[in-house]
């Protein structure tokens, strides 16, 4: 699903607003998911889960075309723990 259809969903959903302010709600809260996730911070949805920056130490990896180790440096990486209740939703 795309950014797109989901502002279409919303629009389809909501009374009241147009296209445009569907599209302008998703693309906020997709922006408020974003900074928030820049600064560190755990964005938590209840009933459908958690997203967390993880800090990832830098390792030596190696590499598959010439089989020669390499530094990969340290970064950060997004993790999502789905909820219960979504991890039930899906399994049913």
């Amino acid at each position: 699903m795309t950014k797109a259809e989901i502002a279409e969903n919303v629009y389809r959903q909501l009374e009241g607003i147009t296209k445009r302010e569907a599209a302008e709600v998703v693309e906020s809260v997709f922006g408020l998911v974003k900074d928030t996730l820049s600064q560190g911070r755990e964005v938590k949805i209840s009933g459908f889960g958690k997203f967390a920056v993880r800090q990832k130490q830098p390792r030596t990896g190696r590499n598959p075309q010439t089989g020669r180790p390499l530094l990969i440096d340290a970064r950060k990486v997004i993790t999502f723990k789905p909820s219960q209740v979504l991890r039930d939703f899906v399994n049913n």
